[in-house]
């Protein structure tokens, strides 16, 4: 008998539920409310982010195909702190809360699936907290490229990287002014790192990227 993946398992479970799309910019959950259902995401992808004082996004993590969430209100029973929001046009499966939970507890590979995510996603977040304690915004800018790249690009034939991501994007990952985040990827684009079009930004040296991480 063929062993199943962990990865089938959890989409053809969640493929019971009912799908919705939802446009881009749809917030899905606002902080201090109870979901009442788990989302699974089929395509596209959600930000869960939390508002500064200043009115500002601060994003917490970026949710990509095959995710559900917010598990860890599922899972706690506490109250939910933070926003919930498409990034893109979105398709999601909606699941009661009881249903995901009790898959899980039958289901301890897909449980330990996502202990393993989970604590993936947690080093990205240490590793944002590190940048915006020590780094500078030129490192700042270069993590978050780095991630964008390793999570969501895509290689061309050329060996350069493709993300979907624009300035106001990246500054709300990075926590930097949208001027601070223009001046900085000008930078890059001067030194040949990276080049412009629309929504799209071309890392053309990724490696060059990696090497601006911690520095001055």
């Amino acid at each position: 008998m063929t062993e199943v993946s962990v990865e089938t398992k959890v989409r053809e479970y969640f493929a019971q539920y009912p799908s919705r799309v939802y446009p881009k910019g749809h917030i899905l959950v606002f902080a201090d409310e109870s979901p009442e259902h788990i989302y699974y995401l089929e395509s596209g992808r959600v930000r869960k982010y939390d508002v500064s004082y200043r009115g500002d996004e601060v994003v917490v993590n970026i949710f990509k195909p095959g995710s559900f969430f917010p598990m860890s209100w599922a899972i706690n029973q506490g109250d939910n702190k933070f926003f919930y929001k498409t990034e893109e046009k979105t398709e999601l499966r909606i699941v009661p809360a009881n249903d995901a939970m009790q898959f899980l507890k039958k289901n301890p590979d897909v449980m330990m699936d996502l202990l393993s995510r989970l604590y993936r996603g947690m080093e990205g977040v240490l590793g944002r907290l590190v940048q915006l304690m020590a780094g500078t915004a030129k490192s700042r800018l270069a993590y978050e490229i780095v991630i964008e790249c390793e999570r969501f690009g895509s290689k061309n034939m050329s060996g350069s990287h493709t993300i979907t991501a624009t300035e106001v994007d990246l500054a709300a990952h990075t926590g930097l002014s949208r001027e601070t985040v223009s001046r900085e990827m000008q930078k890059l684009k001067q030194a040949k790192l990276v080049s412009l079009d629309n929504k799209e930004i071309t890392i053309l040296d990724l490696a060059a990227i990696k090497k601006l991480l911690g520095s001055e």
